[in-house]
This record gives C-alpha cells, sequence and structure tokens, in this order.
C-alpha cells in the first residue's frame, strides 16, 4: 500500500541523508519534504532526487499551521519524521527566541495537526489511520553532561544546559504527552553528534577541513577536551529507520556511535589524514588553535544504544577512524568543486 510520509526538514543534513536512504529502500513510499530552506538547508543536498516521481518539496515553515492543514487536506498523511530544527548551540545562546519558535511551537503544531486528522477523540483512531505514526528527531543534548564516567540511557534524567537543548527537550515532553493523553502512536529516537555528507559547514568537522585546506587557523573551544559520541549519519538513518518501522509505540530510543573522542583528537585526526590526501610543506595540525570556551559548554556526551540494539537489532557499521576518511573525501570533493 502506498504511504505518504511528511519529512520536515529534509534539505538539511540528516534529514537529507534519510530521504535519499529511505526512498531507495521503499518504492512504494512517497515522501513529501517540508522545509523552510533556512541557513541549514540546502537544495544541493537532494539534487540527485529532484525528479524523482515520489518525491516533493514544498517550502514553508512547520510554524505556519493553516500551511501544515493544508498539506494534510491534499495529501493525507499517513506518517511523519520531523527533523526540522535550529539545531546550532551557538546560534541559541545569540537567539534562542528562534528555537523555542521553530523546535516548540513548530513540533507543536505538527503533532496537534496530526493527532486532528488521525484521531476521533483520545484513545481512539479514525478508521484507516490505526498504524498511522509521528516520529520525532531528538538529540542526547537534553540530558545535559556526563563526567568523565557513565552513559546516558533512555532513563536518564534531562539536564538541559542551552536554549538549543532545552528547546528539544520541550518537545520531547510535548510528543510524551500526546502518547499519554490522546493515545497517539509517536515514538522519539535521542542521537549522538552526527557526522558526515551533507552536514553544515558551520559545524566541527567540516569547519577543522574547510580552514585546514584554505590554510587558515583551525578553531577549536576551551582546551579541546570536551568529549562527544560521534555516530556517521548513514548509521544514524538505519537506526531512525528500524525505531520508525518497529519501535514500541510511546517508546525513546538512543542512537549513538561508541565512538567517544575529544575535539582536540578529531582536530589532529583529520589533520592526519589530509597530510596524506592534501599534503602540504607543513603539517596541518601546525593550523590548530585554541579559542575562547562558548557559555555552558556540556563537558562530554555519550549514549547507551543496547535498547535499540537489544530490541530492534540497530548495529552501527562504522567506527570514527573508517566514517571520518569517508567524510574528509566527500568534503574535498565538495570544496574543490
Amino acid at each position: 500500500m502506498n504511504k505518504n510520509i511528511l519529512i520536515t526538514g529534509g534539505l538539511g543534513f540528516i534529514g537529507s541523508n534519510f530521504i535519499e536512504y529511505y526512498l531507495e529502500k521503499y518504492p512504494d513510499h512517497s515522501i513529501f519534504n517540508l522545509d523552510k530552506l533556512t541557513y541549514a538547508g540546502e537544495l544541493s543536498n537532494l539534487k540527485h532526487i529532484k525528479n524523482n516521481s515520489r518525491y516533493k518539496w514544498v517550502k514553508g515553515d512547520i510554524c505556519d499551521k493553516n500551511l501544515v492543514n493544508s498539506l494534510f487536506d491534499e495529501y493525507n498523511f499517513s506518517h511523519i519524521i520531523h527533523f526540522a530544527a535550529e539545531s546550532h548551540v551557538d546560534n541559541s545562546i545569540d537567539s534562542p527566541d528562534q528555537f523555542i519558535n521553530t523546535n516548540v511551537i513548530g513540533t507543536f503544531n505538527l503533532i496537534d495537526v496530526a493527532r486532528q486528522y488521525w484521531m476521533k477523540a483520545p484513545f481512539e483512531l479514525k478508521k484507516g489511520c490505526e498504524t498511522n505514526r509521528f516520529h520525532y528527531i531528538s538529540t542526547d543534548e537534553v540530558y545535559g553532561s556526563l563526567g568523565k564516567e557513565g552513559l546516558f540511557t533512555e532513563d536518564t534524567p534531562y539536564a538541559p544546559n542551552s536554549p538549543y537543548s532545552a528547546s528539544k527537550a520541550s518537545s520531547d515532553f510535548l510528543v510524551r504527552s500526546y502518547f499519554h493523553t490522546y493515545g497517539m502512536n509517536v515514538i522519539t529516537t535521542n542521537c549522538s553528534n552526527n557526522y558526515g555528507p551533507k552536514q553544515h559547514d558551520e559545524k566541527l568537522i567540516p569547519t577543522i577541513i574547510r580552514k585546514a585546506i584554505n590554510n587558515e587557523e583551525i578553531p577549536i573551544y576551551g582546551d579541546g577536551k570536551n568529549v562527544r559520541d560521534w555516530l556517521y549519519v548513514l548509521d544514524h538513518c538505519k537506526g531512525i529507520d528500524l525505531a520508525f518501522q518497529n519501535g514500541k509505540s510511546g517508546e525513546t530510543y538512543n542512537i549513538g556511535g561508541k565512538n567517544e573522542r575529544d575535539n582536540f583528537y578529531i582536530a589532529n585526526k583529520i589533520c592526519s589524514v589530509l597530510d596524506v590526501l592534501k599534503p602540504q610543506e607543513k603539517p596541518y595540525k601546525d593550523l590548530i588553535t585554541f579559542v575562547k570556551d562558548r557559555p555552558g559548554h556540556d563537558f562530554r556526551y555519550a549514549i547507551d544504544a543496547t535498547k535499540i540494539e537489544t530490541e530492534l537489532g540497530w548495529l552501527a557499521s562504522e567506527n570514527f577512524e573508517t566514517g571520518i576518511l569517508k567524510t574528509v573525501h566527500w568534503y574535498l570533493n565538495k570544496y574543490s568543486n
């Protein structure tokens, strides 16, 4: 049976990777991509499928409830996979209002419109909507910061430390409430730091690559000891798909790469890869420079992905060393064109 799936934020980094992956895997599904094309989106991210008859991009804002309603009227979506978000932490420090509007109000609009279209009353679905699902893509940053030990699990108390993570935590709770109050078929996945092709140039790994090949200083916050658990974007897409298809309604699944690396290691690793792929007179690591740390910079994130591994059979294919090699190759190609 053909399914019309609404994906929000599909011109962004993770969303665009997911759409390409999903369209190839499910030839009887159609995807409608609602994206307002902010600085974080890029039309070229999906240039390979722009003529695909099962794909349609709609330029618009998830905060526009009338638009979301009209799209439901026209396309009768059976599922929503909600990626759209303001996600650059530094920007949330300067302009927190944008994060509240998009991440909280936008998520509310989407899930509330879906509820009205799919449900007659609390815990009573309309005929034909029995399997309809709302999947929310969240982040490990809602859990706050870890010390040198321990991992985030699905039961870790929320402790967001930035306007960005606070807005995502708010949305997590909204989605949870629609399951408990209305009986909606919802699912949430919280991921660790993604990397790979199509990531926005502002993010850490593309910045290191871009600055290095331009022979500019590579800025690293603080002392470079902040640790993240790095997840290759295609591994994340596979995890999202598994949770979307087979996850238990109302549940949260953490998706993490088991690849903890600090920022200084990452910069040095990328520099050593570039020394081989694009050598110059001096080693690239000489460009690394430390800059003032950002306010409220969490020390460490790391995810325990046991639940999605044991219950749904997910397993990351890439470790950081294999994934970063593919990533550097992709960006070298991008920046050389």
